[in-house]
């Protein structure tokens, strides 16, 4: 099932989609969803990022990277980076390369807390297409991930949430840079699973629903510019762009 987030004349509207329409409900994290009545026609879907997270979290996969101690670090990246589907990324000048980093990021469905690999993935409500742009030349200063993430922007997030992807595990990544591929891979070269990110992050951390896990980039970052449109296609459930400037 397809979960987005639509602007309407009312405001901000869920819905899923069925048939030919996307049909309104109340709250995407109800075990029973409701239904408001309204519907928004495919050829007039406008649509939002699909959930706007409290909290949205990077995963470091330190394994093979590294010497780092711990196989996994995650880091925390500033809600208001959250873009829709289509907005521009304004590129931070004289701040070194701008990567576009495709990703499978999770979306939390309940409540989660010290989560086991078991039943990590039961806590998720779907999965979703997010761009982790980056000023990468900024990581060698700032360990925090902080300056190099923190553009207008920076965190393109859509277009809607897949709740039936086959294997997150093993979900296919393209990066295009105007139109052409330059990074072609997938969760299945990620040192970590995303189960165990998401163990080690509840561990520390309780995530609610709403909050957003970006998985990594498996070798899926690639340079951009202003003047470039990106298009991160994640297998199963859709194609997120955006325009650099």
């Amino acid at each position: 099932m397809r979960i987005a987030r639509i602007k309407t004349a009312a405001g901000p509207q869920y819905a899923v989609e069925r048939d030919s329409t996307w049909d309104h409900i109340m709250d995407p994290f109800e075990e029973a969803l409701r239904y408001t009545g309204g519907t928004t026609a495919h050829s007039e879907a406008n649509f939002l990022a699909p959930v706007t997270p409290a909290v949205v979290l990077g995963i470091g996969h330190n394994r093979t990277l590294n010497d780092h101690p711990l196989p996994i670090q995650a880091w925390h990246k500033s809600v208001h980076t959250i873009a829709n589907p289509g907005d521009t990324v304004t590129a931070v000048r004289n701040r070194g390369i701008i990567n576009a980093e495709g990703e499978l990021a999770a979306v939390i469905g309940k409540t989660a807390t010290n989560l086991t690999v078991e039943n990590a993935l039961d806590h998720v409500l779907g999965y979703t297409c997010v761009n982790d742009v980056t000023n990468v030349d900024q990581n060698a200063v700032d360990e925090r991930n902080f300056q190099g993430k923190a553009g207008v922007n920076y965190t393109p997030l859509g277009p809607w949430i897949e709740t039936e992807l086959p294997d997150p595990e093993r979900t296919g990544i393209d990066v295009y840079v105007n139109g052409t591929a330059r990074a072609n891979s997938g969760t299945f070269n990620l040192p970590s699973s995303v189960a165990e990110c998401l163990v080690y992050v509840t561990s520390w951390l309780t995530l609610e629903p709403g909050d957003v896990v970006m998985t990594g980039a498996p070798g899926t970052a690639v340079p951009v510019a202003p003047g470039d449109r990106v298009d991160v296609a994640v297998e199963g459930i859709g194609t997120l762009s955006s325009a650099v400037a």
